[in-house]
């Protein structure tokens, strides 16, 4: 069976790269509605009691499909995703991919994450290329006001930010969570976090979650005459679990363990800021109006969550790992209690949003999801089945039949093996591979087209860091980021950057060390460009002074030699002069 994805317009996948040398407003180019992607005609279409509703989009990390009242958890107080669920749409069979970064890349553009670049969560491979077209750019394209608030984690260096792809205002973490090697030094803490505020860090007073939802509220609130789609994914209930004792002594009092305690309260404090979104859409009489959905990025870390009847966890492509709630309330169009029982994912996401506001899909390229809005109006008759693919493991680039999975309404194939009638089987406790091989056979070549469609839209060469443009200086340079060698996070990794100088040119050189075990010698390495300082026991910096860099891409690394190894910097902050 030939793969054959939804195609908006028919014109060739793979468009020329975005130039990110020429400025522009917000984005450095030209704006999608000069550039022919909004039409009179769709403005015409759009769906508009009133005007073209807002959008806010609220996504939880690591919080499984269990971890919601409504999803029969006992244990779990979460009264406002449960009134979304209830007063709104539940998706029962809705998916993403097993784990953070790559369920983003699908979120947010309406493609499978490998077309994107985005193929793990860190060392460089949640970088997404920045010629992807995401729905913020789509929106404001379409006169809406984009505002991101909490994680973005597809890249945290020019021209790879959130503020790079499309949205007007953007407050985020960098990498992946908080207390992670891409924090700013001393700010990685869930209370008083430092953020990245359009691109430059600050720290903000208070617990994280409350902190987005705080800037949410005050973003609605000043955009509240004009159309806006308000991003806010949290970075909670992600590890490290860090939240007020007061708040996890209730779930102790239940006879939960520890982890499961303070993940539960975690989540209970993002339900109580899902309550503080609904009740100002109410006080500013936008909630009419408003398309308000709540989801999570994949299923939950631990084995001891309540997870329903569901097979595996993150990191899984069983359904345990992959099946996620998703509850749209939309008073104006969407009738309360409505339960859709369609096979749906992440990739459905940007072409729903673009479908519902009257923005357009970007020409040439491929888009992989479908617009779930005919499901929504209540229109499920003519609804075609598909066949959905999830896949997701370590490396710099994926491997047929590896940690993968084909999925229809019916049935799975995971490993391009294991067969099971999800309709009879949702717990997949009985492969039925042998008794069906016809379906197997038609679900193998089903991924196999797949697989070679995703693979060849761009390979999975990195982006690329540019350095020292108007639009960053300086740039940060993190763990999160470098790839090659042994690259990670542990403190004996080394790797090297993925780096475009825009222009020859004298910059600044510090590195981050983490205290350094012996005295040594530190090498920097760019494109011929180098240089060498010696360091002492302890240090925590170095400084390589002024160097000239030449123009043009190339790999950055520094080498930190001691005794009888080397390994690499913390960070690396560059600053063109």
């Amino acid at each position: 069976m030939k793969f054959t994805p939804a195609k908006p317009n028919g014109l060739p996948a793979n468009p020329a790269p975005k130039n990110h040398s020429t400025p522009g407003p917000g984005r450095h180019e030209t704006p999608l509605s000069r550039r022919g992607f909004l039409s009179t005609a769709a403005l015409l279409a759009a769906p508009t009691p009133r005007r073209r509703p807002n959008v806010v989009f609220m996504l939880t990390d690591d919080q499984g499909w269990g971890d919601v009242g409504i999803h029969g958890n006992d244990k779990i107080r979460t009264p406002n995703m449960d009134r979304v669920a209830r007063e709104g749409v539940q998706f029962t069979d809705f998916h993403s991919m097993p784990v953070c970064s790559p369920t983003r890349a699908c979120l947010l553009t309406g493609r499978y994450n490998y077309r994107t670049g985005v193929v793990d969560t860190y060392i460089g491979r949640s970088m997404m290329h920045p010629d992807e077209v995401t729905v913020a750019e789509m929106l404001r394209g379409a006169g809406y006001r984009t505002g991101i608030f909490g994680k973005w984690h597809l890249g945290d260096c020019y021209p790879l930010r959130a503020m790079d792809q499309g949205f007007d205002e953007a407050v985020v973490i960098r990498g992946g969570g908080l207390g992670q090697p891409s924090d700013v030094p001393n700010g990685g803490s869930y209370t008083n976090p430092i953020l990245m505020e359009m691109g430059r860090p600050r720290r903000y007073q208070g617990y994280c979650t409350d902190i987005y939802t705080n800037l949410a509220l005050d973003f609605i609130e000043r955009h509240r005459e004009r159309p806006f789609f308000c991003y806010l994914p949290t970075n909670a209930p992600h590890s490290p679990l860090e939240i007020d004792d007061a708040a996890v002594a209730p779930y102790r009092k239940l006879g939960l363990d520890e982890t499961t305690a303070k993940i539960y309260a975690m989540v209970e404090n993002a339900d109580t800021n899902l309550g503080r979104v609904l009740a100002k859409l109410r006080e500013l009489k936008l909630e009419e109006n408003t398309i308000l959905i709540f989801m999570t990025d994949n299923g939950p870390q631990q084995r001891t969550r309540y997870n329903g009847p569901w097979r595996g966890t993150k990191g899984s492509v069983y359904e345990g790992g992959i099946r996620v709630p998703f509850f749209v309330r939309w008073p104006a169009v969407v009738r309360p209690g409505t339960k859709i029982d369609r096979l749906a994912a992440h990739i459905d996401f940007t072409p729903t949003i673009a479908d519902a506001c009257g923005a357009t899909l970007p020409p040439g390229r491929q888009i992989d999801g479908r617009s779930l809005l005919p499901l929504l109006r209540g229109g499920a008759g003519n609804w075609s089945d598909r066949t959905l693919f999830f896949q997701w493991h370590r490396g710099d680039q994926p491997e047929p039949f590896r940690d993968c999975a084909a999925r229809n309404q019916r049935w799975k194939l995971v490993n391009g093996k294991e067969l099971y009638d999800i309709a009879n089987d949702p717990g997949e406790q009985h492969d039925v591979a042998s008794a069906n091989p016809t379906i197997v056979q038609q679900l193998r070549q089903d991924y196999e087209a797949w697989f070679a469609s995703v693979s060849a839209t761009r390979g999975y060469a990195p982006p690329k860091i540019l350095l020292g443009t108007e639009h960053e200086n300086p740039t940060v340079l993190t763990r999160q980021d470098w790839r090659g060698g042994t690259g990670g996070w542990d403190k004996g990794s080394n790797g090297h950057w993925e780096v475009d100088v825009a222009a020859a040119g004298k910059f600044a050189v510090t590195a981050v060390l983490q205290p350094a075990d012996l005295s040594g010698e530190a090498r920097f390495h760019l494109n011929g460009a180098s240089a060498a300082q010696s360091f002492a026991q302890g240090a925590v910096s170095l400084d390589f002074g002024e160097l000239n860099l030449p123009h043009g891409p190339g790999q950055l690394r520094i080498d930190l030699t001691q005794g009888d190894k080397t390994i690499g910097p913390h960070q690396v902050t560059l600053r063109r002069l």
